[in-house]
Order: C-alpha cells, then sequence, then structure tokens
C-alpha cells in the first residue's frame, strides 16, 4: 500500500472503531452479553470487509486505471452480496442479538464510508494531469 492508502485507510477506520465500540456499550446496557457480541461481530466484519476492499483497490490502481475502476465495483457488489448472505444466515441465532449485528454493520458501514470520504478529500490528489498535450492541438 502507498502512504495516501494508509492514511486513507487510518481515516476511514478511526471513525468505524468509534463507532462499533459504541454500539457494543449501548448494545451490552440494552440487552446484555447477547448484544454487546453481535454488534461486536458486526464491528469485525465491516472492518475486515472494508479493509480488504481497500487493499485489493491499492493494489489494482498501480496496475492500471482501468483495474482500479473494475476492482473497485466488483469488490462493492461482492461486500454488499457478502453482507445480505451473513445478514440471512444470522437471523435466526441465539447465540448473539441478530437485530444489534444488522444495526452495528449498518451503523460502521455508514461510519466507514463518511471516513473513506473524508480521507479522499483530505488527500487533494488530482483526477486531472495538468499540462498534459491533446494530440492535434499543437501550440501554436
Amino acid at each position: 500500500m502507498q502512504a495516501n492508502d494508509v492514511r486513507v485507510l487510518k481515516g476511514a477506520a478511526v471513525p468505524t472503531l468509534i463507532v462499533g465500540l459504541v454500539a457494543v456499550v449501548v448494545a451490552a446496557v440494552a440487552t446484555g452479553a447477547q448484544g454487546a457480541l453481535g454488534a461486536g461481530i458486526g464491528l469485525v466484519l465491516v472492518a475486515a470487509f472494508f479493509t480488504v476492499g481497500l487493499v485489493v483497490v491499492s493494489w489494482a490502481g498501480r496496475v492500471s486505471p482501468m483495474a482500479m475502476m473494475t476492482a473497485a465495483v466488483v469488490g462493492y457488489v461482492v461486500k454488499i452480496l457478502a453482507v445480505m448472505a451473513l445478514m440471512f444466515a444470522f437471523d435466526g441465532v441465539t447465540a448473539f442479538d441478530s437485530r444489534l449485528f444488522a444495526l452495528s454493520v449498518i451503523c460502521c458501514t455508514l461510519a466507514w464510508t463518511a471516513g473513506e470520504m473524508r480521507g479522499f478529500m483530505k488527500l487533494k490528489m488530482l483526477y486531472v494531469e495538468p499540462e498534459t498535450k491533446v494530440p492535434g492541438q499543437g501550440r501554436g
């Protein structure tokens, strides 16, 4: 990973961790250990999925911009389908509170997305190459 990618990862992971820990505490107070376990599993799931996604997109960005876009779109679809599958799989689980798991996943996903957007905005990366020459438009 490049330094910019690490900064974005930190910018997304820190708010997600804070939101997730708040969710665990609130769940523990509201429903006890089962709620806290559900919220904790949601936090770990979001952190793992989105970290892997960011690493894959970062790696693909070094290959080519087209590969980066493809990795981002495919990664997004895979993450959404996997989270949906896990939510359906955990629907009737009695070991932890599946409702608080789902709420934790939603809150942590929103925190990650907001943190990632803020991280990218703070990078101030150029998306247009300055002083590029366009074919057919000579200087004259």
